[in-house]
């Protein structure tokens, strides 16, 4: 059994100040993913016993960037999908395993008056294909910040959001040819009807509070590990950052 966590955690060393030491040591992951780190090299040093780390750097300052914790020691690490257009941010580590690959992601947002949605679309197209010749070596899970709420049970307000970053009808065509491509969004497949379930709140109006919402934070996997799955949790009791954790517990996908 191997357990799964993916924050977003909109800047590491401020949510450290927040309380992410008590809540990474609490919840005893096996493997931790981290997106929107938002620092550089050698500006953190974290300790973090009987865990592997590995960090993807945006090259801009203070920006955007990825990290995975790892009890477990992966067979090998790639930063980037190998497209330089795409590879400057931080946005992608692969971990590869002797049975599968894990990817954490944090994809680009296309931002207020969506001036980045036609940067979004080439980026889907290609981290879909990655994904893909991935799939087609081993199984992969994929998880992190996907900056989209799929269907309109996932974000409180879908009629006042529809043409807004993150719930775009090209946003969430994409997530949908992704899950047709061959994966699965693990929270659905447990909990397929569940409302009110969502992962991000704006730091404005109250939202948390009014738990006004949107679920934009995922574990995907291939559909061979379907019969693995053991369960996903949303942990939204957890404070630190405007994204809450979740997690995902496999079988024997790391361990075999």
């Amino acid at each position: 059994m191997t357990k799964l966590i993916s924050w977003n955690v909109n800047g590491i060393r401020a949510c450290i100040k927040k309380g992410f030491l008590d809540y990474f040591k609490n919840v005893e992951a096996d493997i931790f993913c981290i997106q929107e780190s938002k620092l550089q090299e050698g500006q953190l040093e974290l300790e973090l016993q009987g865990y592997h780390q590995y960090w993807n750097y945006a090259i801009k300052k203070g920006y955007s960037g990825t990290a995975v914790f790892t009890k477990i020691k992966p067979v090998s690490v790639v930063n980037g999908i190998g497209i330089e257009e795409h590879d400057n941010e931080g946005r992608v580590i692969t971990l590869e395993y002797k049975n599968c690959y894990l990817v954490n992601v944090y994809t680009p947002n296309a931002k207020r008056g969506l001036e980045r949605l036609d940067y979004r679309m080439k980026w889907e197209d290609d981290f879909r294909n990655y994904l893909g010749g991935l799939n087609k070596k081993k199984p992969v899970i994929v998880c992190g910040d996907m900056n989209v709420a799929h269907k309109e049970i996932d974000l409180k307000n879908p009629a006042s959001n529809r043409r807004n970053a993150g719930f775009t009808d090209e946003e969430r065509e994409k997530f949908t040819k992704l899950l047709e491509s061959g994966f699965i969004d693990t929270f659905r497949f447990f909990y397929p009807d569940k409302k009110d379930a969502y992962t991000w709140w704006s730091y404005m109006f109250n939202a948390r509070s009014r738990n006004a919402g949107w679920r934009i934070d995922y574990f995907c996997v291939s559909q061979n590990l379907k019969d693995r799955l053991l369960s996903a949790v949303i942990h939204d009791e957890v404070l630190g950052s405007d994204h809450c954790p979740v997690e995902l517990v496999v079988d024997s996908v790391f361990y075999s």
